[in-house]
């Protein structure tokens, strides 16, 4: 799915701007995260300015992102919002964009693919609750936010557990 935004009078004006608006789906841009899910419409709002070398398009995307927490296991939401920014230079004919730049086309620039990046790379490495999330008990598997369990998680590296007899021993 493209999300193209007309060029209209903001590539001839210094300082031109052309506003835009886009409602769509994680489906449709194929943006979809290995370990969350995007939930409903994703809403994408911007604008592309003339800066006078170059379009700079700037915006934001606001997604509801559901996962599971990777330490207690709960089925979380939370609403995210994700700025992007970047540099579009127009190729005049027979010219390639100057290296690391988006082209923009005659009429149009196509944002879909940016925002789309924007999206997968605003992932997080770990989905967790809340960051001071205590995750579950290691001997009975209870969720430990909701309370302790009484449970001894002190756990002894195997290959130290003869040592730990020696002490047993010598404090008994």
């Amino acid at each position: 799915m493209g999300m193209f935004v007309k060029l209209g009078g903001a590539v001839n004006v210094l300082g031109g701007r052309e506003e835009f608006r886009f409602q769509t789906t994680a489906e449709a841009l194929d943006a979809m995260p290995e370990n969350a899910t995007l939930e409903g419409e994703i809403f994408v709002s911007g604008a592309l300015m003339n800066t006078g070398q170059t379009l700079r398009v700037e915006g934001t995307v606001r997604v509801l992102r559901s996962f599971v927490c990777d330490r207690c296991l709960g089925q979380f939401s939370s609403p995210q919002e994700y700025s992007f920014s970047e540099d579009l230079a127009r190729a005049s004919d027979g010219e390639t964009p100057i290296d690391g730049m988006l082209g923009v086309g005659e009429d149009a620039v196509d944002v879909a693919p940016l925002v789309r990046d924007t999206i997968l790379t605003a992932q997080p490495l770990r989905n967790l609750c809340r960051a001071d999330c205590r995750g579950l008990c290691s001997r009975c598997g209870a969720d430990l936010n909701q309370g302790d369990c009484g449970c001894d998680r002190r756990s002894i590296d195997p290959r130290l557990a003869d040592l730990q007899k020696l002490l047993t021993t010598e404090d008994g």
